[in-house]
């Protein structure tokens, strides 16, 4: 967090706010964060003086481009951009400011300390670490069918891991993925080769959907996501599997579950997202089953002795 949509609507956001606007000095607080130069009073020289024309995205990468140098900055889990007038208190964890020339101040705020920033010649950013391998754009024109098939290939891996794989299609991450997989009707521990050619379609598809309604609804606010205004977005209210845990599925009605796969927390409805053999999670949720229907069945015998006015008899039910 954030993913594709939330980085998207941070660009746009961006873009809205800091287009032309000039810099006039830089302040960096966190070192750590500036990753290219490793020199921060060279980063500040570098960018002082120069103008952003605009903002876009590669991934979960921000591209922010000025006169003859390109910003790349990688918000990871909690960094934010906001834009304040200089005279505004400066709120902790704040790292990176860059001061405008018209009184405002663009500062970039990150309680967890994971985001990067690099700078590059522009176009150079494409040669090396971290945009050099990124995979397929799936909101470009050029994640077609033949591109998706493609970059899964026949390969034996599980197909969530496979998504969140960052060198084969970039910007999804574990929200969309559980949301893409759902709305295809995939079972998560799937490998890309037991899929048939109709179902990669469906995934293909779902991906390109799932991505496109978040961004329009400005991403997920989960956690702290907001964009450049502060504003939070409000897809996290059309989710259809990820977080729902124990909620009904909005397909079919069945219980959305909740298992650990590849160290990430994943959500599925069973019955429209069928387990393969061998899944880890089938034999925990017929427990789960089991373990409710027994609990309703209790209820049902105490509901009924309660309406016929007698009291329930103690001890174990059988």
């Amino acid at each position: 967090m954030p993913e594709l949509p939330e980085v998207e609507t941070v660009c746009r956001t961006l873009n809205s706010l800091i287009a032309g606007k000039t810099i006039k000095q830089v302040t960096v607080s966190l070192p750590r964060i500036i990753q290219k130069p490793d020199d921060p009073q060279l980063f500040a020289a570098l960018l002082e003086g120069r103008t952003f024309q605009s903002v876009e995205r590669r991934g979960k990468f921000i591209r922010l481009l000025l006169d003859g140098i390109v910003l790349v900055s990688h918000l990871r889990m909690e960094g934010r951009y906001g834009l304040y007038r200089e005279e505004d208190p400066v709120e902790n964890h704040t790292h990176v400011i860059f001061h405008f020339t018209d009184g405002t101040a663009l500062r970039y705020k990150d309680v967890r300390q994971f985001g990067t920033m690099h700078l590059f010649e522009p176009g150079m950013e494409f040669q090396s670490a971290p945009l050099k391998k990124l995979g397929l754009e799936p909101l470009s024109d050029t994640f077609t069918f033949a591109a998706f098939d493609e970059a899964i290939g026949r390969r034996s891996t599980k197909i969530k891991p496979l998504l969140l794989n960052q060198e084969v299609i970039v910007g999804l991450g574990n929200i969309y993925v559980d949301e893409a997989l759902h709305e295809a009707g995939i079972h998560p521990e799937r490998t890309a080769d037991s899929l048939s050619r109709s179902e990669k379609k469906r995934l293909h598809e779902s991906i390109v959907s799932t991505l496109g309604s978040a961004v329009e609804a400005g991403g997920s606010s989960i956690k702290s996501y907001v964009n450049g205004q502060g504003e939070m977005g409000m897809f996290q209210h059309k989710l259809r599997a990820y977080g729902r845990t124990g909620e009904a599925c909005r397909e079919c009605g069945n219980e959305i579950v909740k298992f650990v796969l590849g160290g990430r927390g994943t959500h599925v409805c069973l019955r429209c997202q069928k387990p393969p053999k061998g899944s880890s999670v089938a034999p925990a949720m017929k427990r789960h089953s089991a373990g409710k229907s027994e609990s309703n069945a209790v209820k049902r015998r105490l509901d009924g002795a309660v309406s016929r006015g007698s009291k329930p008899k103690e001890g174990k039910a059988e």
